[in-house]
C-alpha cells in the first residue's frame, strides 16, 4: 500500500523520537497497521540521535518548511469564515490553519486575538489540537505572552509581576502551566532588553527596569520559571533594545552604545538567560554600529547573530527573528532576501514573513543556486527538532480540550497573581491624600475598560465611584467635561499610559489640580508617566491595566 507523505514523515516520528537517551526503540508505522501480516513482531531497532532520524528522513521542501512560524487565520484549525479564508491565502497560500501545515510543514504557529479570535481556554486549545492533527511533524504553538503591557490571551489567564525574582519566578510557572494547558508550547518571554531611554517607545514595561543586574537576575527567573510550566522561551531581543526611541515595528533604531557599554549594560541579561537555559533567542531589527559596522540589521548581521551570540556568548540553542513583516529589517532588502540574509546571518527559525510562499521559495531557490546549502539548513532544522523533542512537544502534542478550563485562571493562580500585583503597586509620592477611607471618588483618563474596572473596585470597596473616560489623548471638550464630572468629589483618580512631555494627559491632569478635590494619579503603563505629571496630591506605579493589578 502507498503510504502519504504525513504517513511517512509521522512514522519517522515515531520511530525517531519513541526513545529518550539511545535505548531500544520499537519502529512501527503510525498508520496502516491493518496491512501488516499476521504474527509479524514489531522490529526492534536502536539509535543514539532520533532527531538525525527524523531529519534524514525528510526532503529539502519539508526542511525549509521547519524554518518558519507563521500566523494563520480563524478560530479553528479547519476555519471555513470566508473573512479568514480570504486572508489566509493572501497571506500563506492555502484555505486555513490545518490546510497550510499539511501542504507546508512549517516549524511552528503563533497566536494573536485578532487573527484566532482567543475567546476561552477549551477554544483555544481545540484550535492548538486541530493544528497539531494536521501536522506531519508536531509543531511549536507560541504567543507572546509577556504580561503586563504585553498579553495576547486575555482574562482568566492569570499574571503578576515585582522585583521579587522568586515571585517573578512563580509567575512565570503559572503562566507556562495554563498556556501549556491550552496546547501552547513556546513562549516568546521574557523580554531580556535593559530599558535605559525613558521616551522608548516599543519596550518600557515590557524591561524589568534600567539596572543590567536586576534584568539580569529577573530573565533568568522567569527563562526558569516558564520552563517549570511547560513551555519553551525566547530571551529578547538581542543585542538589546532598550536605548531606543524609534519603534522597529515602523522604521530601523540605531543603538549608540559602545562595544564597551554593550557589554556592560545590554549584554548581562541575555548571559544569564543562556545559562539559565534558554531555548531561543530572538534577534532585533536595529543597527548596532559597535557591534557590526556594515549597519546591516541584528537579524540579517553574521557578525552579531554568529560572531556573538554564538562564538563568543556560546548560545547552542535557536535562533529566532523577530517578526520579519516590521518595518525595521525591511528598509534596506525585499522580502525575498530578508529569510535568506538572516539565515546567512545565522538566524533558525524565520518568523512572520509578510508574504510566506515568496518567502519559503526563496529558501528553496537559495539552496538551488548554492547560496545556501542544505548542510546549512540541516544546522537549523535539527536545532529546531531538538527543542521539540527536548521540550517534551513531540512526545505529547496534544492536549485534553475538556480540562483547559480546569487549568487555566485557577482560584489558586488567581490569588498567586492578585498577591504579586498587590506587592508590585508602588506609591511613587503622597502629600497625605492617601489612604482615604471613604466618600466620592472620581476615575478618569487613559482607557475605558481600565477606568471602569478601577470605578468598579472602588466601588466594591465602600467607595461611591464614578468612571468618566477621556482616552489617551483628550481634547479641550473631554478635559472640560473630565473637570466639570470632578466638581464635589472628595478625590479623582486619573488613569495614565505612556505620558510624554507635552502630552494632553497632562494637561488634564494640570486642569484637574486646579480644581477643589485632591488628584491621584495611576501609571497604569511605564512609571516614567510621573515625570510628566508635576504637582499631583499623591503617585501610584501600577506598571500594568491587568484586572489585578488595577
Amino acid at each position: 500500500m502507498k503510504l502519504s507523505r504525513k504517513t511517512v514523515l509521522l512514522s519517522s516520528v515515531t520511530a525517531a523520537f519513541a526513545v529518550v537517551g539511545g535505548g531500544a526503540v520499537i519502529a512501527e508505522a503510525t498508520a496502516d497497521r491493518e496491512d501488516e501480516p499476521e504474527g509479524d513482531e514489531p522490529v526492534e531497532e536502536t539509535t543514539a540521535d532520533p532527531v538525525g532520524e527524523l531529519l534524514a528522513s525528510m526532503s529539502l521542501e519539508d526542511k525549509v518548511g521547519q524554518l518558519f512560524m507563521v500566523y494563520v487565520h480563524g478560530e479553528s484549525a479547519d476555519t471555513d469564515d470566508p473573512d479568514a479564508v480570504a486572508s489566509n491565502r493572501e497571506r500563506l497560500g492555502a484555505d486555513n490553519g490545518a490546510a497550510f501545515v499539511a501542504a507546508y510543514r512549517p516549524g511552528g504557529v503563533i497566536y494573536f486575538d485578532w487573527a484566532n479570535g482567543l475567546a476561552d481556554p477549551e477554544q483555544i486549545a481545540r484550535l492548538s489540537n486541530g493544528l497539531q492533527d494536521a501536522s506531519a511533524v508536531p509543531l511549536l504553538i507560541a504567543t507572546d505572552q509577556e504580561y503586563g503591557s504585553v498579553v495576547r490571551i486575555g482574562e482568566p489567564a492569570t499574571l503578576g509581576a515585582t522585583r521579587d525574582t522568586g515571585a517573578a519566578e512563580e509567575a512565570a510557572r503559572i503562566a507556562g502551566s495554563e498556556l501549556r494547558a491550552m496546547g501552547l508550547n513556546h513562549n516568546f518571554a521574557p523580554d531580556a532588553d535593559v530599558n535605559v531611554d525613558p521616551e522608548n517607545p516599543v519596550i518600557g514595561v515590557r524591561s524589568f527596569g534600567s539596572d543590567p543586574d536586576l534584568v539580569a537576575d529577573f530573565a533568568a527567573a522567569q527563562v526558569r520559571g516558564y520552563q517549570a510550566g511547560g513551555v519553551a522561551v525566547s530571551a529578547k531581543h538581542f543585542p538589546g533594545h532598550g536605548d531606543t526611541s524609534t519603534d522597529s515595528h515602523v522604521g530601523l533604531p540605531v543603538i549608540t552604545h559602545t562595544a564597551e557599554e554593550w557589554e556592560a549594560v545590554d549584554a548581562p541579561p541575555f548571559k544569564a538567560a543562556i545559562a539559565a537555559g534558554t531555548d531561543m533567542v530572538m534577534s532585533a531589527h536595529l543597527q548596532f554600529p559597535a557591534l557590526d559596522d556594515s549597519l546591516k540589521p541584528a537579524t540579517l548581521s553574521p557578525p552579531i547573530l554568529t560572531g556573538l551570540l554564538r562564538e563568543r556568548l556560546g548560545f547552542t540553542g535557536v535562533v529566532v527573528t523577530d517578526a520579519l513583516d516590521m518595518q525595521g529589517v525591511r528598509t534596506e532588502f525585499g522580502d525575498d532576501r530578508v529569510p535568506v540574509l538572516a539565515l546567512l546571518a545565522g538566524a533558525d527559525l524565520l518568523l512572520m514573513p509578510p508574504d510566506f510562499p515568496l518567502a519559503h521559495q526563496a529558501v528553496l531557490d537559495a539552496v538551488g543556486s548554492g547560496e545556501l546549502t542544505e548542510e546549512r539548513i540541516d544546522e537549523s532544522v535539527r536545532r529546531i527538532l531538538t527543542l521539540k523533542h527536548s521540550r517534551g512537544i513531540v512526545d505529547a502534542p496534544e492536549v485534553d480540550e475538556g480540562a483547559a478550563a480546569d487549568a487555566v485562571g485557577t482560584d489558586a493562580n488567581r490569588a498567586a497573581a492578585q498577591d504579586i500585583a498587590d506587592r508590585s503597586i508602588t506609591l511613587l509620592a503622597n502629600d497625605g491624600t492617601l489612604p482615604l477611607a471613604s466618600g466620592s471618588v472620581l476615575v478618569t483618563g487613559w482607557g475605558e475598560n481600565t477606568t471602569r474596572i478601577l470605578a468598579s473596585a472602588l466601588s466594591a470597596n465602600g467607595f461611591q465611584a464614578e468612571a468618566h473616560v477621556t482616552g489617551d489623548e483628550p481634547d479641550a471638550d473631554a478635559i472640560a467635561s473630565a473637570t466639570a464630572a470632578a466638581a464635589g468629589r472628595d478625590l479623582v483618580v486619573v488613569a495614565t499610559r505612556n505620558v510624554r512631555a507635552g502630552s494632553p494627559q497632562a494637561d488634564l491632569v494640570a486642569a484637574l489640580l486646579d480644581g477643589a478635590a485632591p488628584v491621584v494619579t495611576a501609571a497604569v503603563g511605564t512609571p516614567y508617566d510621573a515625570a510628566h505629571l508635576p504637582g499631583a496630591n499623591a503617585s501610584l506605579a501600577a506598571n500594568s491595566y491587568a484586572a489585578p493589578s488595577l
